[in-house]
């Protein structure tokens, strides 16, 4: 039986791959869903009998029929469909429910592989044809706009040495996947990468599909869903997998592409080696504390360590295959006297007298021979164990360990000199500048890693240690509780750490809940009584940058207040010292999750807007240099939505260049399981950054979204907001009756037994909005397929604004143009097209009070319809996602599998509140919650 790849000519794969618009370019995404959706069915068919595909096939199509009822305006027998699939859900034993929603969600898994395997083949499409810069975001499309408006090569590399990109990684107490399916799932996408090859033998493809098969069936045999609850350990390992799985290849290359991209649009020549550092990484995993009793000193000590014996691990093999490969004999070619000078001092280091240190090892490949003595020290370093005594590694082993990252990378430009002036240029570009790039993007401590914790959590400390001095800090108070003398003990982790050879590896403490300056200066009085050196002492060969306090603004209120915050504090003497110990730069951090959950989607977006600009017009004031920290989630509830398009919505005249995201556990997987998808996303982040530093629509006369806010757009923003916000609290956060239909109509309470991740799903103490995270509060909507954070109160607003004269006219006139209003409507666009409030009142039926219900649900649906009108009125469109196909399309593709699972979850839960609260009946649930979360793309 020939394979399901197999084409009827290659040529015809070639065509689809080179295709530019139209149906043939979707062509090899259908082929691989299709093919992908024929494997499974045989796999469930060998798995779990007939029967149950047979019921998984019966689900697909009643949902499909209900679909297209809704689609052709049928809504009675769109209903009617509905019913009766909920009949049939009903009826089903709790063991049938689990595997149907196992088989539905392996379908996700497997739509999701295909589609990442598309948004690779485009990019390679693209980079075939030379059309790159007609992908939106991409670097050589952003500098082809600056040249065309004049700006010139000296402009645009002065604008690249200012942009410097840190994601944060951190790990998502939602993230689902475990770190077992997690690789099945690479596999997988290995797989379907290679069926992509032309041509490809019958054999090969035939073996191909076959693994492929094989690999379907392991995950179908593998618990996805964790049998207990992860530890902080194994949220630090999956976070360290990306840079073995993708960042550490990617970096070099990302950067090739940038020189790539200045030869193409500026004919501009620039090696690797002289490119300005764009980009360093961070982690909040292992030091997140807040709400997380986990994380605990020694976790952080383990977190850095790991992290550490990633990365010089992933040094070792470089060097060593440097070793292998630079064979240069002095018999052919000279080193530089400066190499010579540098072997010769570490062979006098090493004291053996008359004896040879190499013998006959190398013996006229003096790159190789330093290169092994830069290896010994790097092993040093790691503190790998001295080899057998008489063995050149034990002679080696002598020499002294790296005492920072600039030591390291001395030695290694030493070398690459050395090459250049010898001939050996293209060796250094091949061999060595990559290294030399990753070495100055992680050091020796690979990324930096924050420590956070609540605000009151460090009030509470300081009441109870106000009559502590410095002179007993040798031991703790007995008096203090268990919270504060863990403020303490972190604290003197963090000095153990400074006092280290890696000493930036911590260089933020940020601040939950911070709203007055009293909360900064907290964070420096507790870390003097720790024993951390707060101010600065870094100089050109490194040192220890201190360690900054970071405020997080989150509510709405402290949003608000942020910039009188920040100005009383910039101009308090004693804090100024520190300033300027820090180079004169503030970090601040801006909450997305929470100032949502407080205000409601327009609101949060508007003020922290609004925010962001006050800050940096403060920061002027005060002559800092702010660094914004942007606390986005994985969802559009939480600050989520595509990245070049949030980047460039910034204020203008409101960033330098660098910038701090957080990358949620969530979207890991999304963006950084693969090298060329990693290398996107970078390169997104990179090109929005340029972008909007430079602004080069606002140079040109016919430009458009060049960002500039017009004082009408301004004007009605201010007014749309403060009707969102009376709104969205009067009908959510002020009804207490909608909390108690959140608890009762949504799965929430499951996290607790989903075992999907670290932290509790909230601070302690009966639920309530305060103790409740912003990140269950999306859970629960976005899993009952409401997403109420993401645009409820956006078209009571809109409708309230379009009521006077020209209302309507100008928000289309805002549509065009002003970037934060198009990123704001087409997130809410997407989480409209993603929610059904069809399923969505299957949950509200777990309501017990029909009266409680009825209202909260008509409110729900009032908003939606009206929310559903008012996009549609600004955007100018017939109906959702109108011009944007491709998102319509996945849609489209997912919902007849995310419905039955829905279903599924709605009679589970129903029998789990009736008293069937036993262990099947969880395991069901959670794989509901797996499956929902795959089909819709996140969690919470």
């Amino acid at each position: 039986m020939p394979s399901l790849w197999k084409p009827e000519n290659w040529s015809e794969r070639l065509a689809e791959l080179e295709a530019r618009v139209g149906d043939l370019k979707e062509v090899p995404l259908r082929r691989d869903v299709r093919s992908l959706g024929m494997l499974l069915g045989e796999v469930l068919r060998e798995q779990a009998g007939d029967e149950l595909f047979e019921k998984v096939e019966a689900l697909r199509l009643s949902a499909i029929r209900r679909r297209e009822a809704q689609a052709d305006g049928s809504l009675v027998e769109a209903d009617k469909l509905l019913q009766l699939a909920v009949l049939d859900a009903n009826a089903m034993p709790v063991d049938t429910a689990y595997y149907l929603s196992r088989a539905f969600a392996f379908y996700f898994e497997l739509i999701n592989l295909a589609e990442t395997n598309h948004r690779k083949r485009r990019r390679l499409s693209l980079q075939l044809s030379g059309d790159k810069a007609a992908q939106r975001g991409s670097l050589r499309g952003t500098l082809r706009a600056m040249r065309q408006v004049g700006i010139s090569a000296d402009e645009a590399i002065e604008w690249l040495r200012k942009i410097f990109i840190v994601p944060v990684f951190t790990a998502h107490p939602t993230e689902i996947a475990r770190r077992s399916v997690l690789t099945k799932r690479r596999r997988i996408g290995d797989f379907l990468e290679q069926l992509d090859r032309i041509p490809v033998p019958d054999e090969e493809l035939v073996a191909l599909e076959a693994a492929l098969t094989a690999e379907i069936t392991a995950l179908w045999q593998t618990d996805e869903v964790r049998s207990s609850r992860p530890k902080v350990a194994d949220e630090i390992k999956m976070g360290l997998d990306y840079y073995e799985v993708s960042i550490f290849e990617t970096l070099p290359s990302l950067y090739r592409e940038i020189a790539a991209a200045l030869k193409s649009e500026y004919e501009f020549d620039i090696d690797l080696s002289e490119l300005p550092l764009m980009l360093g990484f961070g982690s909040w995993i292992g030091g997140d504390r807040d709400g997380n009793p986990f994380v605990t000193p020694d976790v952080t000590r383990e977190a850095i360590a790991d992290a550490r014996k990633r990365l010089l691990s992933y040094y070792d093999g470089r060097i060593q295959l440097i070793i292998d490969l630079l064979t240069t004999s002095a018999q052919q070619l000279p080193i530089s006297a400066e190499m010579q000078a540098k072997l010769d001092s570490y062979l006098s280091q090493l004291h053996t007298g008359s004896t040879p240190i190499f013998g006959h090892h190398f013996q006229f490949e003096l790159y190789r021979r330093y290169m092994v003595c830069v290896h010994a020290r790097l092993l040093a370093t790691a503190g790998k164990p001295a080899p057998d005594q008489d063995s050149l590694e034990a002679v080696l082993s002598a020499l002294p360990a790296y005492c920072s990252a600039f030591e390291f990378q001395t030695d290694l430009e030493i070398l690459r000199r050395s090459l250049a002036e010898n001939n050996g240029l293209r060796l250094a570009q091949t061999l060595i500048d990559p290294l030399i790039l990753l070495v100055r993007t992680f050091g020796l401590h690979l990324h930096t890693l924050d420590v956070r914790q609540h605000a009151r959590v460090h009030k509470k400390t300081l009441e109870e240690a106000s009559a502590w001095c410095a002179g007993n800090a040798a031991t703790v108070a007995g008096e203090l509780s268990a919270e504060s003398r863990d403020v303490i003990e972190t604290m003197r982790t963090i000095a153990e750490v400074k006092a280290s050879c890696s000493p930036e590896t911590i260089r933020q403490y940020v601040i939950s809940g911070a709203a007055s300056v009293d909360d900064v200066l907290a964070v420096t009085w507790l870390a003097r009584l720790g024993g951390v050196e707060v101010a600065g002492k870094e100089n050109e060969c490194g040192g220890d940058p201190g360690l900054m306090p970071v405020p997080l603004f989150e509510s709405i209120e402290d949003l608000r207040n942020a910039p009188a915050v920040c100005r009383e504090l910039w101009n308090m003497p004693e804090y100024r010292k520190l300033l300027a110990s820090w180079n004169n730069t503030q970090e601040v951090m801006l909450g997305y999750s929470d100032s949502n959950k407080d205000g409601g989607m327009l609101t949060s977006t508007w003020e922290i807007f609004r925010a962001h600009r006050a800050l940096h017009e403060v920061a002027r004031e005060c002559g800092v240099r702010l660094r914004l920290f942007h606390g986005r989630g994985g969802t559009v509830g939480r600050g989520g939505g595509p990245t070049h398009r949030s980047i460039y919505s910034q204020p203008v005249g409101a960033f330098e260049g660098q910038i701090r995201i957080t990358e949620q556990g969530e979207v890991l997987n999304w963006k950084y399981s693969d090298v060329v998808l990693a290398e996107r996303n970078l390169e997104l982040m990179i090109a929005a950054s340029l972008d909007a530093l430079a602004r080069p629509n606002a140079r040109d006369p016919h430009g458009h979204q060049s960002g500039v806010l017009l004082p009408e757009w301004e004007a009605a923003f201010d007014q749309m907001s403060a009707s969102a916000f009376d709104f969205y609290r009067a009908n959510i956060i002020d009804d207490p009756e909608v909390l108690h239909y959140f608890e009762a109509g949504t799965p929430v309470s499951e996290l607790e037994h989903a075992k999907i991740g670290s932290r509790p799903a909230r601070r302690g103490g009966r639920m309530s909005f305060e103790s409740l995270r912003a990140i269950p509060w999306v859970f629960g909507w976005t899993q009952s397929r409401q997403l109420i954070p993401a645009w409820f109160g956006v078209g009571y607003a809109i409708e309230e604004y379009a009521k006077q004269p020209g209302g309507m006219e100008l928000l289309c006139a805002m549509m065009d143009e002003f970037p934060l209003f198009i990123d704001l409507i087409r997130n809410v666009e997407m989480a409209l097209a993603k929610a059904d409030l069809g399923i969505a009142a299957l949950y509200a039926s777990l309501v017990q009070d029909e009266g409680l219900r009825e209202r909260v649900f008509t409110k729900v649906k009032t908003e939606f319809e009206r929310t559903l009108k008012a996009v549609l009125a600004v955007t100018r469109q017939k109906e959702l996602l109108e011009q944007n196909r491709v998102l319509a399309h996945s849609i489209r593709l997912r919902n007849p599998y995310v419905d039955p699972m829905s279903l599924i979850q709605v009679d589970l839960l129903r029998r789990k509140r009736a008293g069937e609260d036993t262990p099947e009946v969880n395991r069901a649930i959670s794989g509901t919650i797996n499956g929902i979360s795959a089909g819709l793309r996140n969690t919470g």
